[in-house]
């Protein structure tokens, strides 16, 4: 998985937890371009506010002047991670064991790129996830090298059955 600097990382960690919250994980996105963005996804037991975000990115922004650890102009964005969760790490996928995410690799595998599926797990060496396909009729399974995932994201679910009045 993409992994932004492991300086910025423990500095943005060494931010957030202190403030009781999650750094779930970090994005620098168009590095380097006038549309740099610096997305810091943050998370608690009790669900994230506008008003977490705000507390965060305030303090936060403070540190990251000071330290100056990117160079050049970006805008930060301090966030809840949403329904469709992005996922950063191994312990996160392991976390959706039985759920759904959507994996996009870095190259193609059997000739493809993107994978959705249910997480069945990660191999005991952290080197393969494994995700039970249903494509079309047939199920599958797909055992993905956890080195080529560039992202992973939760694949929300929702429960329709009670009916509408």
């Amino acid at each position: 998985m993409r992994r932004v600097n492991d300086r910025l990382t423990a500095l943005v960690t060494s931010v957030v937890e202190p403030m009781g919250y999650e750094a779930l994980g970090i994005e620098h996105a168009a590095a380097g371009s006038a549309e740099a963005v610096l997305r810091v996804y943050i998370d608690h037991a009790n669900g994230i506010t506008v008003d977490d975000c705000e507390a965060v990115s305030r303090q936060l922004s403070s540190v990251l002047d000071v330290e100056d650890p990117i160079s050049g102009h970006y805008d930060l964005e301090v966030s809840s991670p949403g329904l469709d969760r992005p996922l950063f790490s191994v312990e996160q996928i392991e976390r959706q064991r039985g759920n759904r995410i959507r994996v996009r690799l870095e190259q193609k595998l059997d000739g493809r790129r993107n994978f959705e599926g249910e997480v069945l797990g990660v191999s005991a060496d952290r080197q393969i996830l494994e995700l039970s396909l249903d494509e079309g009729k047939e199920q599958r399974r797909a055992q993905l090298p956890v080195a080529q995932i560039e992202s992973a994201r939760v694949v929300p679910e929702f429960n329709f059955s009670q009916s509408a009045r």
